[in-house]
Order: structure tokens, then sequence, then C-alpha cells
């Protein structure tokens, strides 16, 4: 009885399980939406050939890692309109997701530029010759479409930061629904279309992004919108543009760090071979369907901590953030054993339509990978929901350094030794892998524990009186 009246003290104070959830829902059916889009992606193209499967991941964790500098940097705006709002100052929304503007250009351009040079760094890598000449394709579309995704991820941050979840979801979907069907018919040569293979998942993607730029446009110009956030109303504006800068760059390059150290990974790991890296493609992405919807609910516990500090209430924020992490930890621990129970339920829509002696090496090798999934996962939700909780109050230039100094010391370096020197398996890079993941997830519970987070705040406070 005494756990059942806790259980509903928490579900209806401020800051507890329905308020989390209210929130939460839409943004993790939002990021697991992308991640069923990454599946099902990746799904077509293993019925197309194992070099698309294993060419999939390599090219897109390497064009994301560059755009999510900027993603993160831009979408950091959920942060400042969360203490806006909370401090009931919603006439500097608008100007604040404005300045992601320039941001989504110098994007654009970069990768612009990065596109002539592909195929001297996929020949750098190493990866075998079928393997390389697909990675390049997909890389160079996937630069075309830098503009509308940084943009767009603005835009969603702008709803985020206000608690307007809703429209996210409605957005996400339309655009994962399009991104399906374009890749259906593009990548198979569906309806008269000629047959594109991993081009058609480019462009496909390349497309969605676009999709969600004009749904955003249209959401946020309409009345509601433009009124009393002033999102019509837009100049230049040096000093927010510099604060954007000084707290989301490092946003930024935390993202940025973070998906190079597991490029990096990914990369050694293809030296070892097609089939150890087609089976870490399938366990990253079987893993992504647990993880993704884990963005979701970081994305709540920044909001919810910004809010909080915007109306100088860190109480609030730390029942905020014990109710998201009481659900997260209820979610990961039975995903994770369902990675050990049940794995090859995870790989069957890979080997449905796949060549099976050539698929079922692969498949072993994915079981073995999803047990160290299922151990790290754990400490994954530590990693994303403390992260978050500083991160919404300001606290990012401790998560950029952090994320550096383990993922060189505990992640690159040691597997590029292990790999290099040693002659290290398949199963003792994963072994690196988690014991990175542990540790960050560790290092931010410590940091949030610390409290100094309840001090800081991204925008300019009243002074008091």
């Amino acid at each position: 009885m005494k756990l059942v009246s806790a259980v509903r003290r928490r579900w209806h104070a401020p800051g507890g399980y329905r308020q989390v959830l209210a929130m939460a829902i839409p943004l993790v059916l939002s990021t697991g939406s992308w991640t069923l889009q990454g599946f099902i992606n990746r799904m077509f193209l293993s019925w197309s050939s194992p070099e698309s499967l294993a060419a999939a991941m390599p090219a897109g964790m390497v064009n994301g890692t560059i755009l999510n500098l900027f993603i993160a940097t831009a979408s950091y705006v959920s942060t400042f309109v969360a203490q806006y709002h909370g401090a009931g100052r919603d006439e500097r929304v608008g100007s604040t997701v404005w300045q992601a503007l320039p941001i989504s250009l110098f994007a654009a351009l970069l990768n612009l530029a990065l596109i002539p040079a592909a195929p001297a760094f996929f020949r750098w890598v190493g990866h075998p010759a079928g393997v390389q000449a697909q990675e390049v394709v997909l890389f160079r579309i996937l630069c075309l479409g830098a503009f509308p995704v940084v943009m767009f991820n603005a835009f969603s941050g702008m709803l985020s930061g206000l608690g307007k979840t809703t429209p996210i979801l409605v957005v996400t979907l339309s655009a994962m629904s399009l991104n399906v069907l374009l890749d259906w018919l593009l990548i198979f040569g569906h309806a008269g279309l000629p047959k594109m293979g991993i081009a058609g998942a480019g462009w496909a993607s390349v497309a969605s992004g676009c999709a969600q730029l004009i749904c955003y446009a249209v959401i946020l110009f309409r009345r509601r919108y433009r009124g009393p956030y002033l999102m019509l109303r837009w100049r230049p504006d040096a000093k927010a543009l510099g604060s954007l800068l000084r707290y989301g760059f490092p946003s930024g390059v935390q993202f940025f760090i973070d998906m190079t150290g597991f490029t990096v990974f990914l990369l050694l790991v293809g030296r070892l071979g097609r089939n150890e890296l087609a089976a870490t493609n399938l366990a990253f992405n079987v893993n992504t369907i647990a993880f993704m919807p884990m963005f979701g609910i970081g994305i709540t516990v920044s909001v919810l901590v910004g809010q909080a500090l915007g109306r100088n209430d860190p109480r609030l924020a730390r029942h905020s953030v014990r109710s998201a992490f009481g659900l997260a930890a209820i979610y990961m621990t039975t995903v994770a054993a369902l990675f050990v129970v049940i794995p090859r339920a995870f790989i069957f829509p890979f080997a449905a339509a796949s060549d099976p002696k050539e698929f079922g090496p692969i498949a072993d090798v994915a079981v073995v990978l999803l047990r160290f999934v299922a151990v790290y996962t754990l400490f994954d939700s530590l990693n994303i929901i403390f992260s978050s909780a500083i991160k919404g109050a300001g606290d990012t230039r401790f998560v950029m350094w952090m994320i550096l100094c383990m993922c060189l010391g505990i992640l690159v370096v040691p597997s590029f030794i292990a790999v290099t020197r040693f002659s290290a398996g398949i199963y003792a890079c994963w072994a690196i892998a988690s014991l990175y993941v542990i540790a960050l997830g560790l290092a931010f519970l410590l940091r949030y524990r610390s409290g100094r987070w309840e001090h800081m705040r991204v925008i300019e406070m009243p002074a008091a009186r």
C-alpha cells in the first residue's frame, strides 16, 4: 500500500510521472519513428545486397557526425525557449529561434564543400571496394540535405521548448511515412521508377528533410505562434546569436565528438571484414530501436528543467528529473531483458528476404553483440537523463569536455590500438565500446548529484528588486 500511495503521489505531483509522460510520449513516439525509419531503410538495403547494408551506416554516420555539430547547436534553442517561456518572456522566443538560420546556411555550405572529398576519404578508410563505392554515393546525396535538416530541428526545438510536443509527432510521422514510401519506390524501382539501390535511400532521406522544414514553417507562421512569440519580427541579433553559440555550440561539439568516436569505432570494425561490419551495423540498428525513444525523454528532461529554472524553481526541476529517470529505468531494463532472451526476434526482419548462406554468419555474430547492448544500455539511460538535465540548465561545457576526454581515452585510442596493434576481434572491440558508455553514464550522474546546475541559466535574468 505504501508503494502504491507513493506512486500515486508521484503521478499527480508537479514534475511527476503524469506531467513527464504528457510531454514525453509525443517526443518518444517521434524519436521512435526516426528509429523505425532507419530500421526500415536498412532492412530494405539488406534485401538489396550485403554491400548496401554494410555501407549504409558508415556513410550515414560520417554525414551525421558532421551534421549533428550544427543540428545540436541549432536545436539548443529549445533550452532558451524553455527558460524564456518559464520566465514569462515569450517575446524573446522568435528572435532566438531565427538565430539558427545562419547556422543552417553555414552547415549547407560546408556539406557541399565535402562532396568532392568523399571518394578519397572512403578509399582511405579501407573498406572493401564494393562497400566503398556505395558509401560514396550515399554520403554525397545526404550532404545535399544539410540546410533543411538543421533548420527544421531549430523549429522543432521551439515547439518542444514551449511544451507543444504533439505537432512534432504529427510532422515526424508524416515525414517518416513519406521516407518509407520513397525508400520502397526508389531502392527497388517500383511504380515504373528506376531501381536506384542505396542512392534511392539517400534521395528519400533528403526529400523527407525538406518536407519536415515546410511543415514546421506552416505551423509556426500561423497566428497562434507568430503573434505572442513574434515569429515574423526577426532581425539580426548578434547578442542572441552569441548566446546560442556560447551554450549551443558545446552541445553540438558534444554530439560531434560522440558520433565521431562511434564512427571511428565503426570504421575500425570495418577492417575486420564485411561480416563483422554488417553485424555491427545490424546490432547498432537494433539498439536504436531501444535507444532513440530515450532521446524523447531526454528532450523532455531538458525542457522541464529549463522551464523550472526559468521560474527559479530548482526543486521542481529535481522532481521532474527523478520522475523521468524512474520511467526510463523501467523501459530500458525491459528492453535489455528482451535483447538477452529473444535476440533473434530483432534480427528476423533483416533475414526475411536475405540470402540465408550470406546472412547466417552475420546474424550469429549480431546475437552476441546484442548481449553487449543489453549491458551498456542500462547505463545509457543514466547518460541520457542526467546529461539532458544539466544541459537544460546550461552546463553544456562540462558535457562537452567529459565526452571528449572519455571518447579519446576509453573508446577511440583503445579501439585503434586493439585493432591495429593486437589484431583484436569483434568482441574485444565491443567490450571497449561498452566500457565507454558505462563510464559516461556514471560521470553524468555524479555531475548531476553535485547540484551545480541548479544555479545556472542561459538567459539574462531580471535584476532582483
